[in-house]
């Protein structure tokens, strides 16, 4: 996992179920939770943290599997990327299996987790566009047995953060029993941490299209203007296929939504945007229209 020697945390804890987690969190504050470790290894390694304690998930069976209720997937948190990015979980939820196998090369999927990817919140993390996508919610644990739930979106934006004491026991998914795809653009062959990201995926029965970007903002952005006017074009009741112009014009859309022109000058002139910034918009563009196609296909 490192090359370097951390300095030793003061205590190590290896709670057996979700609630005793919670209450060695809860007895002490400075403690961080650790499942895979990939993320807060690099911050140990990198001198961004000196962890006082340590309380390890890995112990924590209740977590590391799924079930299914009330047409929705319950994911436990401990869930590795290597055990979504497998056939049966692939069957469930593609676009989720497919952000999976995506994360990283094979020590990356091994160790890290559903839920570190989600707390640890990187621009980068491969599930979060798709979590978004799926409009996705956390069932959170808290001292006491208590228990919240909180749409992802929700915590990648800040408007509703982990409290003192608690950790995120489930993730909740709704089954469409519909394509959805991921894709994403790395600055390398090979896996990578992505320049750009897309997750669509398809709502028949709300007769709608999801998209969400991720990568070139703090957090996923959802393009909603643009998901109602692609909604709308979709023959839903017959092959729910679309010309090229419009999934061309849907890219556009999607990008122009997500990294907009600069605001006018004060004599109403509209500077161009850095080569950079254009080039990102078209990776966005393609990625959104190859996505929305094979969705299609």
């Amino acid at each position: 996992m490192t090359t370097q020697a951390p300095q030793a945390a003061q205590a190590v804890t290896l709670p057996g179920s979700l609630d005793e987690a919670v209450e060695a969190l809860a007895a002490m504050p400075a403690a961080v939770p650790v499942a895979g470790g990939t993320d807060l290894m690099a911050a140990v390694n990198s001198g961004q943290l000196r962890p006082a304690a340590l309380v390890g998930l890995g112990r924590i069976s209740e977590i590391r599997g799924w079930q299914y209720q009330d047409g929705h997937a319950l994911l436990g948190a401990g869930l590795t990327h290597a055990r979504m990015g497998r056939p049966d979980f692939a069957a469930l939820i593609p676009a989720l299996a497919a952000s999976a196998r995506a994360a990283g090369p094979p020590q990356i999927r091994n160790a890290g987790t559903l839920g570190g990817n989600i707390a640890t919140a990187a621009p980068t993390g491969d599930a979060l566009p798709v979590l978004a996508a799926l409009e996705a919610t956390l069932i959170i644990a808290g001292p006491g047995g208590a228990r919240r739930e909180v749409p992802v979106s929700h915590l990648l934006a800040g408007m509703d953060l982990l409290r003192s004491g608690e950790l995120i026991g489930y993730v909740r998914v709704p089954l469409l029993h519909a394509p959805q795809v991921f894709l994403k653009a790395t600055g390398r062959t090979g896996p990578g941490r992505a320049t750009a990201s897309v997750a669509v995926v398809l709502d028949p029965a709300r007769r709608g299209v999801r998209c969400a970007v991720g990568a070139i903002a703090p957090m996923p952005l959802r393009p909603l203007d643009a998901e109602a006017w692609v909604g709308r074009l979709i023959d839903w009741d017959g092959e729910r296929t679309l010309v090229p112009e419009a999934l061309n014009a849907f890219g556009e859309y999607v990008a122009a939504a997500c990294i907009p022109d600069p605001a006018p000058a004060e004599d109403g002139s509209v500077a161009p945007l850095p080569p950079a910034v254009l080039q990102l918009r078209r990776t966005v563009a393609v990625l959104a229209r190859r996505a929305l196609g094979r969705a299609l296909s």
